[in-house]
């Protein structure tokens, strides 16, 4: 039995029509996308920008300059093989195969500075210029070198060298990850974009607001309250 029905109408027309903007919404009517793709590359976008770490990485390195540092990186495959090989080797380094392993000895600076190169061209979204270096697919390049720097770190580490390992650590999550992850998307400074944010915000917060009132006002309509 509806105690009020008024107010169950109310509220069920509520929800219909939150349902329908929720279908329209995650339709690709926003340049070819649905919202949440749309706004998540809009974030994406904007927060490129304050990933950018790269200078900071490269500008630590000059105290390590001339330093050997060697380690050694597993292999499962032919080309990982070569492309590993030649990503070291055009950072100076001597690579020496040592069964699915490659023996790595090199300059700490010169090998990081290397990769960093390679970060600042895919996070210019240059990515050719990265596949051209190596004859190899751009992002497969930027995994080698994290999985690469995974493992010198772990060795560094394992023999008390931590501040070597550190530089490791830095180059991955502060550059290699951020090139990879942003690379295809372009950076936008957020004063371009500012009132599309302040609306998402606002849409999010009335369209959340929209559902909770249509569930409230039918279960007050069908006579449903709270008492303390």
């Amino acid at each position: 039995m509806i105690a009020n029905k008024k107010e169950f109408n109310t509220g069920l027309t509520m929800f219909a029509g939150f349902w329908v903007l929720f279908y329209i919404l995650m339709s690709p009517v926003f340049a070819g996308k649905n919202l949440l793709d749309y706004m998540d590359n809009l974030y994406n976008m904007i927060s490129k920008k304050s990933s950018y770490y790269i200078p900071d990485v490269t500008k630590k390195l000059g105290d390590y300059k001339d330093q050997q540092v060697s380690f050694a990186v597993k292999a499962k495959k032919p080309e990982q093989i070569a492309r590993l090989t030649k990503m070291f080797q055009a950072a100076g380094a001597t690579v020496t195969p040592d069964g699915e392993k490659l023996k790595i000895v090199g300059d700490l600076s010169a090998i990081v500075s290397t990769a960093m190169a390679d970060c600042e061209a895919m996070f210019k979204n240059d990515g050719k210029a990265v596949a051209a270096k190596y004859g190899s697919e751009e992002r497969a390049v930027l995994y080698e070198w994290e999985e690469a720097f995974k493992a010198a770190e772990k060795e560094m580490n394992k023999n008390s060298k931590f501040k070597e390992g550190k530089i490791f650590n830095n180059a991955q999550t502060k550059a290699i990850e951020p090139a990879y992850n942003y690379y295809g998307i372009e950076s936008v400074p957020i004063k371009e974009k500012w009132g599309t944010v302040v609306l998402s915000l606002v849409g999010y917060v009335v369209y959340t607001l929209w559902f909770g009132f249509s569930i409230l006002f039918m279960f007050e309509g069908w006579g449903m309250k709270l008492e303390h």
